[in-house]
């Protein structure tokens, strides 16, 4: 009895190991396809324990974000080589993975992503200077690809989420010819700031100098003989009326005063 016991309980750890082993176990962030003697399967399957038989296997594609690290030198408009380190986020649509499967295997990536991707590069870089690709446009540049890349591989069920230029090695000596030139830039933006604030000054003094001027023509213009003799008598009517003691001689245009104490004013 004891020896029929152990050879069912040895039976049952079997069946249950083999049942263990006849399972794959799709993770979440990845789908499974199903290929039975060759013979791919079309549904797909979800995350969890999927039966397997003997004679199929489970292929599982990402429908997370993968990141893939690419080096390699790019080409520039002025046909130097700048090495680079660049990230490629992408994922995969669920709903394609049978058809990529089907239709490219299971090195899709080599086939479709990095192929797609050393393409599309070199022709974008090769439109900027390497400068570019180290500066403000570093940017515009990584968008450009990213576009280019989803117009050949989006209707295949491949989605391009950002391509990342992290590291940029330029040629020898072009750091210091972009170092020259920024900073001849910069001296020649102080200068034109210089010069402008110059002009500026030089216009203020041109207005001032202006607004002299016709205030002086104003004021001549003014100071007629008419007027010269009219303020004379407005002079003596004052001093006429001045309790002081003195003596006014005039012809009648312009007073000549005399103080009482024999002075002259």
């Amino acid at each position: 009895m004891n020896i029929m016991k152990t050879r069912l309980s040895i039976m049952a750890v079997a069946a249950a190991a083999l049942l263990v082993s006849s399972c794959a176990t799709i993770n979440p962030g990845e789908v499974g396809v199903k290929v039975k003697r060759g013979v791919l399967d079309k549904k797909i399957y979800t995350s969890g324990q999927v039966p397997v038989g003997p004679y199929s296997q489970m292929i599982k594609v990402p429908t997370r974000t993968v990141n893939k690290e690419v080096k390699l030198n790019l080409p520039s408009k002025e046909g130097l080589n700048v090495k680079a380190e660049i990230s490629i986020l992408y994922h995969i649509e669920a709903d394609n993975a049978v058809q990529i499967i089907e239709e490219i295997g299971r090195n899709y990536e080599e086939v479709v992503i990095l192929s797609t991707f050393r393409s599309a590069a070199a022709d974008i870089c090769a439109q900027f200077f390497a400068k570019d690709m180290h500066s403000g446009k570093r940017g515009e540049i990584e968008k450009a690809i990213v576009d280019k890349m989803t117009t050949l591989v989006g209707e295949r069920g491949f989605i391009i989420e950002a391509v990342l230029l992290k590291s940029i090695s330029l040629p020898p000596g072009l750091y210091t010819a972009i170092e020259d030139k920024l900073e001849a830039e910069q001296e020649a933006q102080r200068m034109e700031f210089i010069l402008q604030k110059e002009r500026q000054e030089a216009q203020r003094k041109i207005i001032e100098a202006q607004g002299t001027a016709d205030a002086q023509k104003i004021l001549s213009d003014g100071l007629n003989e008419r007027t010269i003799q009219w303020k004379s008598l407005e002079v003596l009517k004052e001093l006429s009326n001045s309790p002081n003691t003195k003596v006014i001689i005039t012809d009648g245009k312009t007073p000549f005063i005399v103080n009482d104490e024999g002075g002259n004013k």
